[in-house]
């Protein structure tokens, strides 16, 4: 029947059948198969950037990490053999705190827990930056609550000696 009706066509609307139905499948390859396809791949491939970036920003972060604690090694020799507890003490009292401070008392073996009262906020956040970077002492614990005055704070702080 198909047959039939094919060869009852002129040669010319059989070509131009012919052309259409490769052209329809053209576009039917193309639409179901190729563009997905291209499109999942440039997906794939943003993707691959981000994760780039992000395994830069990681390595970065990890050689920062590997100098601060090499700096925190070389400052622990700076330490004179001062125990974490007397460091603390110490340091603490130079810095400006103590008229603040309120108790020091070990809680581990590389563990030490101190308490301020009015405390100055900036002299505080700047006594724990310079341990990190001078001794190689890092918070792992704080606790602040305001206190009476502008910039002013109770305090809890809990120095651990960094691995």
């Amino acid at each position: 029947m198909i047959g039939a009706w094919w060869h009852g066509l002129a040669a010319q609307e059989r070509r131009v059948l012919v052309v259409g139905g490769i052209v329809a499948a053209l576009l039917l390859g193309w639409a179901l198969l190729w563009h997905p396809l291209a499109q999942r791949r440039a997906e794939l491939e943003r993707e691959l950037d981000r994760q780039r970036e992000e395994l830069a920003f990681v390595q970065a972060g990890a050689q920062e990490i590997a100098r601060r604690r090499a700096t925190g090694v070389q400052a622990g020799a700076q330490r004179a053999g001062k125990s974490l507890l007397a460091l603390a003490d110490a340091t603490a009292r130079s810095g400006g705190l103590g008229d603040a401070l309120r108790r020091v008392e070990p809680a581990g073996a590389r563990t030490v827990k101190l308490a301020f009262e009015s405390a100055r906020f900036d002299v505080l956040v700047a006594w724990i930056e310079a341990l990190a970077t001078s001794y190689g002492v890092e918070a792992v614990e704080l606790s602040v609550d305001r206190a009476d005055g502008v910039g002013f704070v109770n305090a809890r702080v809990t120095l651990q000696d960094a691995p």
